[in-house]
C-alpha cells in the first residue's frame, strides 16, 4: 500500500480545492466587485474564508463552480448592503488626540477635575453616592448600600436623580455643540 492510496487529510483536501478553484474565484471576484463597490482582492479573500469556515464534515462543496458563484454573489450583496448603510465620518470635529499623548492626558485630567468639582457641589447624599460608585475598587451595589446605610433597591433611583442633577450642572458650564444632522 502506498501513501497515495490513503485518504488525504482535511488540510490536503482544502489545499487541493483552493488550487483548483483559484482561477474561478479570482475571475468571479473581479467580475462582481466593481458593481458592489468592493476591492476584488477583499472579495476573493472573503470567499476563501467562507470555504475554510465550512464544517469539517461538509468537506469541499459538491458543485464547486456553483458554490463559488453563489458565495461571490452573496458576499457582493452583503458588500452593497453595507455600503448603503454605512456613511463616512464627516470630520467636522477634530479627532480626539491619541490616548498616550500629553494633550490627551491633560484633557482627561481636566475632564476629571471638572467632574469632581461638579460632584462636590451636589447635595451631600448624591456626592457620597457618586463618589462611592466611582471608587477605584469598583464596589457592588450591595457594598455601596452597606457603606452608605441605605437599601440596595433605592440606589438605582437615587443614582438616576443624582446623575440628572449632575448633567444639568455640567450642561450649564459647557457650551452645547451645534446641531448636526436633521435639525427641526
Amino acid at each position: 500500500m502506498r501513501l497515495l492510496d490513503h485518504e488525504p487529510d482535511r488540510a490536503t483536501r482544502t489545499a487541493l480545492t483552493v488550487r483548483a478553484l483559484q482561477p474561478l474565484v479570482r475571475a468571479e471576484a473581479r467580475a462582481e466587485a466593481p458593481a458592489a463597490g468592493l476591492d476584488p482582492a477583499d472579495l476573493e479573500q472573503t470567499v476563501w474564508l467562507r470555504l475554510l469556515e465550512r464544517p469539517a464534515v461538509a468537506g469541499p462543496p459538491r458543485d464547486p463552480a456553483r458554490w463559488v458563484r453563489d458565495t461571490v454573489r452573496a458576499e457582493a450583496r452583503r458588500g452593497r448592503r453595507t455600503a448603503r448603510r454605512e456613511r463616512p465620518y464627516a470630520g467636522t470635529e477634530p479627532a480626539a488626540p491619541p490616548a498616550g499623548s500629553p494633550e490627551g492626558a491633560a484633557l482627561s485630567a481636566a475632564e476629571r477635575r471638572a467632574l469632581r468639582a461638579a460632584m462636590a457641589r451636589l447635595p451631600e447624599r448624591c456626592a457620597r453616592l457618586l463618589n462611592a460608585m466611582l471608587a477605584p475598587t469598583d464596589p457592588t451595589y450591595r457594598e455601596i448600600a452597606g457603606e452608605l446605610g441605605m437599601s440596595q433597591g433605592s440606589l438605582g433611583p437615587i443614582r438616576s436623580r443624582c446623575l440628572g442633577c449632575l448633567r444639568r450642572m455640567l450642561a450649564a458650564e459647557v457650551v452645547t455643540p451645534e446641531l448636526r444632522g436633521r435639525g427641526r
